[in-house]
């Protein structure tokens, strides 16, 4: 059983005996009254989305989901392709089902693939994802002010703030959760 303070982003409950994806939420806790959570939810089989609030304490089912290992291997017009590293078996996900995580993925790259009842449907991305700069504005010399942030565009087309120092072919840990730049790395 989860609880409303288990909540996170991909998180997979049963509401109403239905399957359901967290995507968002936020718990809230008023001056006054009791503390309460305003979630968006995606159905897992009809990708429906759903708005609701809950009471702090109440308690949800978990699915029968299963997840499996798979490397991204490209996109195509029918949608993003994956393999089974143990049995070489590819699988196909729609553009609907990736929808923004696309933004994540680089060639090569592990993601565990959730299957309910021998059917695809989501995906669960490493919570950092290392990202190539592909262009990004200099920094300026002698601009020192603290906290001054540029837009970068990554490989995947993803657009982060970054600090004026990156450069273009920079290699930078991206948040996969909040889409956000997280470090240099070297590559």
């Amino acid at each position: 059983m989860y609880s409303v303070s288990d909540f996170k982003k991909g998180l997979k409950v049963l509401l109403d005996n239905e399957p359901y994806s967290i995507t968002d939420f936020q718990h809230v806790k008023p001056g006054k009254g009791n503390a309460f959570t305003r979630t968006k939810l995606k159905h897992l089989i009809t990708g429906q989305n759903l708005e609701k609030t809950f009471k702090s304490g109440e308690k949800f089912g978990v699915p029968d989901v299963e997840y499996k290992d798979m490397a991204f291997l490209y996109e195509d017009e029918s949608g993003f392709n994956f393999m089974n590293q143990t049995n070489y078996e590819q699988l196909c996900l729609s553009h609907e089902l990736i929808g923004d995580d696309k933004n994540y993925l680089i060639e090569n790259m592990e993601a565990k693939i959730c299957f309910l009842d021998g059917r695809a449907v989501g995906i669960e991305l490493p919570n950092t994802v290392v990202l190539k700069v592909a262009q990004t504005d200099p920094g300026f010399k002698g601009n020192t002010v603290s906290n001054t942030f540029k837009p970068a565009t990554m490989e995947t087309g993803l657009v982060v703030q970054v600090p004026l120092h990156i450069n273009e072919g920079d290699h930078l840990k991206i948040s996969t959760v909040t889409g956000e730049y997280s470090e240099r790395v070297n590559s």
